[in-house]
């Protein structure tokens, strides 16, 4: 009982400390940047970050997870895993800058992408290390620690680029390159906190390589190394491609950023409530019990939240765009209407995806992330070169769409879940009323007030409907805290 209490109380603390520093960083910062560099040059670092970014799995491999669960089971053991995980980490690094530069060699990328391409490297290596620290951290159950240390990073990143945006600390215009070394700074000075925190809980040890041991961790965590990687590959790979497809990649790649920043932040929320679905699913398994009574609270929570801000995001999809960029507003509200959509199915693959994993059913998860792996890729090499980066976003769309519903099925079928057609029904119904509310709230004088009208409507429509219960939602939590 007691952990459960815990559990909900820090989980309720990282969300809060993400609410406040994570759509500043979003929506301040980065918005910040990529108006006073320009599209092309935020699009030049954002194809290269996503690059890297795809790649990074190499870094960790299921480590991260698999140290995590060792280290919640057996405090004991953490000298033991740093003396082996921490020279494996290492040669990681080697092969993930090697396969990285030499990826970048393959498609040809210029000198000034290499040397942007090596900072973004050496970042990708500190955060991964910051991950592995914060696995010891949580491991030994120091969750309030391990929540402040989650946002760390970007406070000092909000501080460093701050500064440098609007501090007025050199009369040269912002470059991109400040944003990256603003990124490696505040990246090392958290990581040195992470790892002074770790070396202080654990005591002395002395590093060694063992190649069995290594082995043993990665055969335990492959599986789910594998599926980060093909989640990461649909996910990201969309702006790497316009940079290469394209003569004017870059700039199509920043125009692709302004929307898929604003689909990013809000699938960062809905990762945080899917970290807590993911301890209640793997217990309800574990005691035979019905998950679908959890499903059941969390289906239409999460799929109301989505198609709200899938109906918002094309109604005013415009005055989004405008409010937030100083360019190209007409062309990425287009982008950002169909990113919006493919977000509704990100919020569906949340609850599913979330069951399937609990339920240890990776290898049926990797086949269905690698079919979507291939639609992705076949659809951006289809659609770019005709649409630009708008035929990125549909073949976005497609691909979240498949893999969200494929979820939804093969729960069904492996899981014995029923589909909860009363459900989708009552869903299909709230977007209907709320399409005719946006229409409605198009009359309004000021684009404000129709905003958040139909937000009003889309809220009282999901109470009416019975598909938010604030006194059910209550009830769980509390029996959860009890």
């Amino acid at each position: 009982m007691q952990l459960k209490k815990r559990f909900v109380t820090n989980l309720a603390l990282l969300i809060f400390l993400n609410l406040l520093i994570k759509p500043f960083w979003f929506f301040g910062i980065e918005v910040g940047v990529q108006n006073r560099v320009g599209e092309e040059i935020y699009g030049f670092y954002f194809s290269l970050f996503n690059f890297a970014f795809i790649l990074n799995i190499l870094l960790d491999l299921g480590i991260n997870n698999f140290n995590n669960r060792a280290i919640s089971r057996d405090h004991s053991l953490l000298g033991e895993h740093l003396a082996a995980i921490i020279p494996l980490k290492f040669l990681l690094a080697i092969l993930y800058a090697g396969v990285v530069l030499l990826s970048g060699k393959i498609i040809g990328y210029s000198p000034a992408q290499f040397r942007m391409l090596w900072i973004l490297v050496l970042n990708q290596f500190i955060a991964s290390f910051i991950l592995y620290m914060r696995t010891n951290i949580s491991g030994l159950q120091y969750y309030r620690t391990d929540s402040l240390l989650s946002v760390m990073d970007r406070s000092l990143m909000i501080l460093f680029t701050g500064l440098l945006l609007w501090g007025n600390l050199t009369r040269e215009p912002f470059r991109i390159e400040w944003f990256v070394y603003a990124q490696t700074l505040s990246y090392t000075l958290t990581f040195l906190t992470t790892a002074a925190i770790v070396w202080y809980r654990s005591g002395s040890f002395l590093p060694r390589l063992s190649f069995s041991s290594s082995l043993k961790v990665l055969r335990l965590s492959y599986p789910f190394a594998l599926l980060i990687l093909l989640m990461s590959l649909f996910n990201r790979v969309d702006s790497v491609m316009l940079e290469r497809l394209l003569d004017n990649g870059q700039e199509e790649a920043g125009i692709y950023a302004q929307s898929f920043r604003i689909y990013d932040a809000a699938s960062q929320f809905s990762f945080l409530f899917a970290m807590l679905l993911l301890p209640m699913f793997s217990r309800m398994l574990r005691l035979k019990e019905n998950v679908n009574e959890l499903i059941r609270i969390a289906l239409p929570l999460l799929l109301v939240a989505g198609s709200t801000l899938a109906i918002a995001g094309n109604f005013y999809s415009r005055e989004i765009i405008d409010l937030l960029y100083t360019s190209h507003a007409t062309y990425s509200s287009r982008i950002f209407g169909i990113l919006m959509i493919g977000f509704a199915f990100v919020s569906v693959s949340y609850i599913y995806g979330t069951l399937l994993t609990a339920n240890n059913n990776l290898r049926y998860l990797n086949i269905l992330a690698a079919i979507t792996v291939v639609i992705n890729i076949s659809l951006n090499l289809l659609l770019i070169p005709r649409h630009q980066a708008y035929g990125a976003a549909i073949a976005s769309l497609c691909s979240q769409g498949f893999y969200a519903l494929s979820q939804l099925l093969l729960s069904i079928r492996l899981i014995r879940i029923p589909y909860n057609s009363d459900i989708l029904i009552r869903l299909v119904v709230f977007v209907g009323l709320n399409l005719g509310a946006g229409f409605l709230s198009l009359l309004l004088p000021g684009w404000i007030a129709g905003f958040f009208a139909l937000l009003t409507s889309c809220i009282i429509t999901a109470l009416v409907l019975g598909l938010i219960r604030p006194a059910e939602l209550w009830r769980t939590f509390t029996e959860a805290e009890s």
